[in-house]
């Protein structure tokens, strides 16, 4: 005590004078043994440092010096079996040593707010001081995670007040709560990047909770089910990313005197408090459908928030979708008229299970889940939607049986590798039989690919018995041909790769996604003029890059409208890797546009016409060779492939568009003509750019003059 005396610089002229500290005045105190019982110096404007041996003192019970001056390290207290208070805000102290708590096993109250201390964790030492009742860390540069311990009620039952406020404490909020009886919790304003995250749903079962501050936080996910909380005065969860519908349970909660949930992302109705004087803080970003309370969401938003809430409520939703109207542009939903048609989640880092709420919208003809973290079943409720076209779960983590649709498209790649023994993806009898034709198919593909490849090594083995000179020359060629022959293997038909979804699959897009993909329609985003309008350059928010074609008002009607009809029409009935892929169209007053995959090299026309004008290279003899080959592939897949034969009339290399790899597609079938199924011939009138007829009228001119080509150059014959 007399180094204590020694160390300080004291004020107030406090009666410290002698050798016999029970002596002293009353701010030290003592027991009938003469033994130092309390130091209680707080308030006093005291300054100087604490001497190291204050743990010698083994019968203190309190430990007073908040708010004064005082500087350096805390002196270890551990092993002061008798100590109950432990007061030491307020101060200049610069740490608190890791053994503090060590055998303080009488310790109830300790504060420690505003003092300067190092970057420090709450040491493990704290696990001794079982008897704890408040423990007040307020500004005090705590870091790291809070223990779990503390909330565990065998060993922490006395714990009633938590405050750690302004700190820099990060990571999740320990869950594993026996029986906690903490009434007063203070987490509000950490700081830094990470934060307190994750769920608040640890709140439940806190039964005992009076008052809640967790303001300023990154604390994500929806809101906790309150009706245990009978207690819940003073509620504020400002400032976080919580997510999802406000519960009954809150602000039917009776006991509120407080509540702030403002600068979130709540969505649903507007909560209606009703307990009596409550004022509840609702401003900020909230994503209520309407501003009145208690007033109800419309029925699709209500569906829309039970299918995201098997995911969790994600932010991103949160974020983007505001508004009591869906086909307002929220984002993944794309409507027509008020009907929901297309669900399109891909590649959105959801987490969760596949609601069986989709089988609500019977309008619906795309879901696309593909690409997430999605695990469990898909719901049986979804083979019940009679006009559901697609439904792409590729790419998950979900197991069990497939259900059994009947005309659905279902895309299962990439799940059921980790699930139980017998629990793999079952899948109904129709989607096996559809497996199984696609393999015999494939394999009389690969047949036909065979044969033809026999006599054509046959016919190039007699060719070099008569001209055994052009042998080595030949072999390259022979090469090239081969490469062809095995790549149209895998471009005539379906291509997953083409048909990605877009934004909304080959259906109708609002214009308002396609305002905002085209930065409005700006010129700096068109790619070329035509006589049907303007084709623009965009971009959608999963990042598909697209072209959208907008008709000029003029046109709209009579020819104009007919050939947009065609075009969709047709595209909506054929796939193929070299036909461009059409993603959707917009119906809206007078707007009629298309969207397609954009290509990036353009028309094969800049190609062959304006290289010099526009800086490209020439076309090589093999490149020109290749295009050609692929618009044939696309005209004899049009002609006799697909389930319908359909004649396009208009085909000029300002239609044939060109990707990075320089392979072709055809384009623009506003002048298609289907031929009537079973005829062999049609009678037409001419079509297409004057001055030109199209291969179609002359009998295949196109694909029989391809063919030979490709028998002239595997022959090395000059032409």
């Amino acid at each position: 005590m007399i180094a204590l005396r020694d160390s300080l610089k004291l004020s107030g002229n406090p009666n410290w004078s002698g050798s016999d500290p029970c002596k002293w005045s009353m701010f030290i105190k003592c027991d009938a043994s003469n033994r130092v019982t309390a130091i209680q110096i707080g308030d006093r404007g005291i300054s100087g440092k604490l001497p190291p041996d204050l743990g010698k003192l083994t019968s203190l019970t309190k430990f007073e010096v908040m708010r004064n001056r005082l500087t350096g390290p805390i002196p270890s207290l551990a092993g002061l079996k008798s100590l109950v208070t432990v007061y030491a805000n307020d101060n200049d102290f610069t740490s608190v040593p890791e053994d503090f708590f060590s055998g303080l096993s009488s310790l109830q109250h300790v504060s420690l707010d505003n003092n300067p201390f190092d970057s420090w964790v709450i040491p493990p030492s704290l696990e001794n001081a079982t008897s704890l009742v408040d423990f007040s860390a307020v500004n005090c540069n705590l870091s790291g995670k809070i223990p779990d311990y503390l909330f565990e009620g065998k060993d922490f039952s006395s714990l009633t007040t938590l405050k750690l406020s302004y700190n820099s404490l990060v990571c999740e909020f320990p869950m594993n709560f026996s029986d906690s009886r903490v009434q007063v919790l203070m987490l509000n304003g950490q700081k830094g990047r990470e934060k307190l995250h994750g769920s608040i749903s640890f709140l439940q079962k806190m039964t005992s909770l009076t008052n809640v501050t967790l303001q300023g936080n990154s604390f994500s996910g929806p809101l906790p089910d309150f009706s245990g909380l009978v207690s819940l005065k003073s509620f504020n969860v400002r400032e976080n990313q919580l997510s999802g519908l406000v519960p009954s349970s809150l602000f039917e909660l009776q006991s509120l005197s407080d509540v702030a949930l403002g600068n979130n992302l709540l969505q649903g109705p507007t909560p209606n408090f009703t307990a009596p004087d409550i004022k509840p803080d609702l401003n900020g970003l909230n994503s209520f459908c309407l501003d009145t309370p208690g007033t109800s969401c419309d029925p699709r938003v209500n569906t829309l928030l039970s299918i995201v809430e098997a995911f969790g409520y994600p932010v991103n939703f949160a974020e983007k979708w505001k508004g009591n109207d869906p086909c307002s542009g929220w984002v993944g939903i794309t409507c027509t008229g008020t009907d929901i048609t297309v669900i399109n989640f891909k590649n959105l880092g959801l987490n969760g299970t596949i609601s069986p709420r989709f089988a609500d919208f019977a309008s619906l003809r795309v879901i696309n889940l593909s690409q997430n973290n999605l695990n469990g079943t898909i719901p049986q409720e979804l083979a019940k939607l009679s006009n559901l076209k697609t439904l792409d779960v590729s790419k998950n983590r979900l197991c069990g049986e497939v259900p059994r649709f009947n005309t659905t498209i279902v895309n299962t790649t990439g799940n059921f590798e980790d699930c139980p023994n017998g629990n793999a993806g079952k899948k109904a009898s129709s989607n096996a039989g559809k497996i199984v034709g696609s393999v015999i198919g494939i394999l009389l593909a690969l047949l036909l690919i065979g044969v033809a490849i026999f006599f054509l090594v046959k016919k190039k083995m007699q060719y070099h018995k008569m001209h055994p000179q052009q042998q080595s020359s030949d072999q390259d060629a022979f090469k090239i041909t081969i490469e062809n022959l095995c790549t149209g293997v895998s471009e005539s038909g379906f291509s997953g790769n083409d048909a990605h979804l877009g934004e909304a699959g080959n259906i109708v897009i609002s214009i308002q996604v396609l305002r905002d993909a085209t930065y409005n329609f700006d010129e700096k985003n068109i790619l070329g003029r035509g006589g049907f309008g303007i084709v623009y350059k965009g971009e959608l928010h999963d990042g598909t890059k697209i072209a959208v074609k907008r008709m000029e008002s003029s046109i709209i009607s009579g020819k104009g409208l007919d050939e947009f009809k065609s075009e969709i029409a047709v595209l909506t009935r054929v796939r193929h890797r070299n036909l461009v892929v059409l993603h959707g169209y917009c119906l809206e007053g007078n707007e009629r546009l298309l969207v397609y995959q954009y290509m990036p090299q353009g028309t094969l026309s800049r190609h062959i016409f304006y290289w010099k004008e526009e800086g490209l290279r020439p076309l090589e003899w093999t490149r020109r060779l290749i295009i050609a080959l692929d618009v044939a592939r696309g005209v004899e897949y049009l002609h006799t492939l697909a389930h319908q034969s359909f004649i396009h009339r208009d085909l000029k290399p300002s239609n044939i568009l060109l990707g990075d790899d320089m392979h072709a597609k055809v384009a623009d079938f506003g002048l298609v003509r289907l031929a009537p199924e079973g005829t062999q011939s049609i009678e037409t009138k001419i079509a297409g750019t004057f001055g030109y007829l199209a291969p179609e009228y002359a009998g295949m001119v196109l694909c029989l003059f391809c063919m030979l080509l490709l028998v002239l150059n595997s022959l090395n014959v000059k032409y």
